[in-house]
């Protein structure tokens, strides 16, 4: 019991260290824009999710033909955080319903993951963003709270901004735009 503690511990450190290297990384990078297929880019993503999850079954609804510019490694993480986050924290729903889609709203496109999972108190929505804080127990969902730091920090990056809206029970939605 103790020696599975101490390697869920030195799994835990693995994961939070190598959080905080890509996001001192990411700080340093200079943006290389490119046309990049995000649709496409989902797809991967939640094609290599579903293989280190093959009994899990989701309902998936990726739309098709979203094209922005921006640096394809930093877009890629944000996709990778925000749809893996989709996957968690909709593992103990009934039913996994994940969606990534575009609207336009005034004079820009915003970009949409949603799902129907744990959500969070909305109360607490000014910690979702910030480095090491965490809405939900480590027992209840795995995570160093490194992730949407990150996000963040790439989307500002982008000259955009991400936010969120959700209902404990319900499901988040997590909005951003590019610039």
């Amino acid at each position: 019991m103790l020696f599975k503690k101490i390697i869920r511990g030195g799994v835990q450190m693995d994961e939070l260290i190598s959080g905080l290297l890509d996001l001192a990384r990411l700080e340093q990078k200079e943006l290389e824009r490119d046309r990049i297929d995000l649709s496409a880019m989902a797809h991967t993503i939640i094609a290599d999710i579903r293989e280190h999850d093959p009994e899990r079954h989701a309902s998936v609804k990726i739309e098709a033909g979203i094209e922005v510019s921006g640096d394809k490694r930093m877009l890629y993480a944000v996709l990778e955080n925000l749809l893996n986050n989709a996957w968690k924290y909709s593992s103990k729903s009934k039913q996994t319903d994940i969606r990534f889609f575009s609207q336009h709203q005034a004079d820009q496109t915003v970009y949409i993951v949603q799902d129907q999972g744990a959500g969070f108190d909305m109360k607490h929505v000014d910690k979702l963003f910030a480095t090491f804080q965490r809405l939900h127990t480590s027992k209840e969902f795995t995570g160093t709270g490194v992730g949407l730091s990150t996000v963040k920090r790439v989307i500002e990056k982008h000259d955009g901004k991400i936010w969120a809206e959700s209902e404990i029970g319900k499901g988040a939605t997590f909005y951003f735009t590019l610039g």
